[in-house]
């Protein structure tokens, strides 16, 4: 190993040691001697110490842990070694969404004061005994798990790990904080709310037609309309202009955006428009599938087709299509489209 690997193996080694002494001026020096040993490490070396180092992220105490969490977010990049460590950095996260929440409420119970700003506002000695510890962390250091569970949670394989049950807890203690106390981030909301392996029903109005799809991946319905518009007309099921070849690259797996045309109006069941700048969640599950009515476009739309989140690939994939029995017994669940504006 080189002289910069070799500190960074020591420092990782000295910080797990300290870590289990509980002796803070320890865990203090080991992780400053940690931080300012990662410029000269390699990539092998510096995922090797994110791995030994992310099981033991609740010994690490409040005020770094999440320094740790976001250098493992920073450098560990492959599917297998993001599962590896991802669980401890989700929990954290749907940990200090809820402290933080608890921080806000006490906060408001009995201070006389606005909320504080973690960026205009430093913590007093006093409100750690007011407050408790890890409320407290959490309302200064919240923003700082989002990169690292966004980091985690951009794999598919740890999507399926964290389970839907586990997102939707995290969306739930996300949006309370947010409604409550104006802390809330697009991002991981629009993260959380990915869907994968999720069949899709889409019918087609004017033909009668209809067609079972699986997504993956899938950001916001820009990205999912340009996809549709590949596999139905591009596929030669629908009439229609297709999407280039290059918008719909970009909206899979490849860098960039292109602009595009829309060839469709998404609506629910009910006559509902699904708005472009929702997400293929906004779709409503009917007999244990989503369902999305396809009517024409009722004006020209245009956008950039590509991806909301550039490192995560996504696809459509057209499974069969159904047949007139089977499309007719879902236009059953059909009611006429509403008129509405985009």
């Amino acid at each position: 190993m080189s002289v910069g690997d070799n500190r960074f193996h020591a420092a990782v080694g000295a910080y797990m040691q300290a870590l289990m002494t509980e002796e803070p001026t320890e865990i203090h020096t080991a992780h400053e001697e940690l931080i300012a040993s990662l410029d000269d490490a390699s990539a092998e070396i510096l995922v090797l110490g994110c791995k030994a180092l992310a099981p033991l992220l609740d010994r690490i105490p409040p005020g770094a842990r999440a320094q740790i969490a976001n250098m493992i977010g920073a450098y560990v990049h492959t599917p297998e070694d993001a599962a590896e460590c991802a669980p401890l950095i989700l929990a954290n996260l749907a940990k200090a969404l809820e402290y933080a929440k608890q921080f806000a409420e006490q906060w408001q119970a009995t201070m006389q004061a606005e909320l504080p700003d973690p960026e205009q506002t430093d913590t007093e000695w006093e409100w750690l005994e007011q407050f408790g510890l890890q409320p407290l962390m959490a309302w200064w250091t919240v923003d700082m798990w989002i990169s690292p569970a966004m980091a985690m949670l951009q794999h598919k394989q740890v999507r399926k790990l964290f389970g839907r049950n586990g997102r939707e807890l995290v969306q739930q203690r996300h949006n309370a904080l947010g409604e409550g106390y104006g802390r809330w981030w697009k991002e991981l909301s629009t993260m959380l709310l990915l869907l994968d392996e999720e069949p899709l029903v889409v019918l087609h109005r004017e033909s009668g037609t209809g067609y079972l799809l699986r997504m993956n991946g899938i950001a916001d319905n820009f990205q999912l309309h340009t996809l549709l518009a590949d596999a139905l007309i591009g596929g030669g099921h629908l009439p229609g202009d297709p999407p280039s070849a290059e918008a719909v690259a970009m909206c899979r797996d490849r860098e960039g955006q292109s602009m595009t045309v829309g060839s469709f109006n998404l609506v629910s069941p009910e006559g509902n428009w699904i708005w472009n700048e929702g997400t293929p969640s906004d779709i409503p599950v009917v007999d244990g599938k989503r369902l999305l009515v396809l009517d024409p476009p009722p004006y020209q739309r245009n956008w950039p087709a590509g991806r909301y989140f550039p490192f995560v690939p996504a696809d459509l994939a057209l499974e069969r299509v159904l047949t007139v029995a089977e499309a007719t017994e879902w236009f059953r669940h059909v009611a006429p489209a509403k008129e509405g504006t985009d």
